[in-house]
C-alpha cells in the first residue's frame, strides 16, 4: 500500500508544472501524525491571522470560505453567493450532486473555479497552490438517479495551509474506498454533511469520522435541529461536543483540540 501511495503521489507531481512541484502535500505524507492541544477562538472575517492559523467561516449549508495568514481565501460549494460583503475568493470549489453545491455561472472575476465531477468519463484532478495554500481533491462517485451510480461525480476538496490538512466532503455519497482514505491521508479539521439522507446515512459517516479521527469535525448540510442533534447523540460517546454559537473559528496545528471534537457553528453570510 505504501509503494502504492507513493508512486500515486509521484505520478501527480510529474503531472504538473513546475509551480506546483514546488508544494507537495503533506496531509498524505503524515497520515499518522499526531494534532496539537486546544482551541484558540479570535477575530471573524477579514480580520488579520496569526502565523500558521486559518479561519473557517461557515456561510451556509455547504459553503464555507477558508482564510489563510498570507491572505489566500477559498470557498467551498459555491453556488455564486456569499453574502453582501464586496469579497472575491481566490479560489471556489463545487460540486454537482444537486443546485445547491455549485452554478453554472460563477463570478468571472474568480482566479481559480475547481469543478469537482467528471467531465467526458474522466475524474477531475485538481493540484493547486495559491499563496500559502495548496488545494487537492479526491474524487468518489455520487447517486446518479435512474442510471445508478456516477462514477466521479463528486469530490473531497482538501485544503493544506499552515501544517493543517482540511477536507470537506462536499457531497457525499459512500464511504471512502481504502484507496481513497489513502489519498485523503491525514485530516486534522473535517467538514461533515450529517443531514442523513440526501448524502450518505449518518451510520456511515460515523463509522468513517471515527476512523479518521480527526482533531475537529464542523457539522455542514442539516436540515433543521433535529437532524443535527441526532447527529451529535451518535458521536457523543467517542467526541467532544462544543456548540460555539458562532458563525467562524480559527484553528491552527497548536491549538487544535486534544480530544476529537464536533464543533457546531451557526451560519451566516458574509456582511
Amino acid at each position: 500500500m505504501i509503494r502504492h501511495l507513493l508512486a500515486a503521489c509521484l505520478a501527480v507531481l510529474v503531472a504538473q508544472p513546475a509551480a506546483a512541484q514546488l508544494r507537495q502535500s503533506h496531509c498524505i505524507a503524515l497520515a499518522d501524525a499526531a494534532p496539537g492541544i486546544q482551541y484558540l477562538h479570535k477575530a471573524s472575517f477579514g480580520a488579520p491571522l496569526e502565523d500558521f492559523a486559518v479561519r473557517l467561516n461557515y456561510v451556509a449549508h455547504a459553503t464555507f470560505v477558508l482564510e489563510t495568514p498570507e491572505g489566500a481565501t477559498a470557498a467551498t460549494d459555491y453556488t455564486g453567493f456569499l453574502g453582501s460583503a464586496d469579497f472575491v475568493p481566490d479560489v471556489v470549489t463545487m460540486n454537482i450532486a444537486h443546485s445547491t453545491h455549485w452554478t453554472p455561472n460563477p463570478d468571472p472575476r474568480i482566479p481559480h473555479v475547481l469543478r469537482g465531477w467528471d467531465v467526458a468519463g474522466a475524474a477531475r484532478d485538481h493540484y493547486l497552490t495559491v499563496a500559502d495554500m495548496l488545494v487537492r481533491n479526491v474524487p468518489t462517485d455520487i447517486r446518479g438517479g435512474m442510471d445508478g451510480r456516477r462514477e466521479d461525480g463528486n469530490s473531497i476538496f482538501i485544503f493544506e495551509v499552515g501544517g493543517l490538512c482540511i477536507g470537506h466532503l462536499g457531497h457525499l455519497h459512500h464511504e471512502p474506498s481504502e484507496d481513497q482514505y489513502a489519498a485523503i491521508g491525514r485530516l486534522d479539521v473535517v467538514m461533515a454533511p450529517v443531514d442523513g439522507g440526501f448524502t450518505l446515512p449518518q451510520e456511515t459517516l460515523v463509522r468513517m469520522l471515527t476512523r479518521m479521527r480527526s482533531s475537529l469535525v464542523i457539522p455542514m448540510h442539516w436540515f433543521g435541529g433535529h437532524t443535527l442533534d441526532r447527529f451529535l447523540t451518535r458521536m457523543e460517546a467517542d467526541f467532544a461536543i462544543e456548540r460555539t454559537g458562532d458563525s467562524f473559528t480559527e484553528v491552527s496545528l497548536r491549538t487544535l483540540p486534544d480530544r476529537p471534537t464536533v464543533r457546531v457553528l451557526r451560519p451566516r453570510y458574509l456582511e
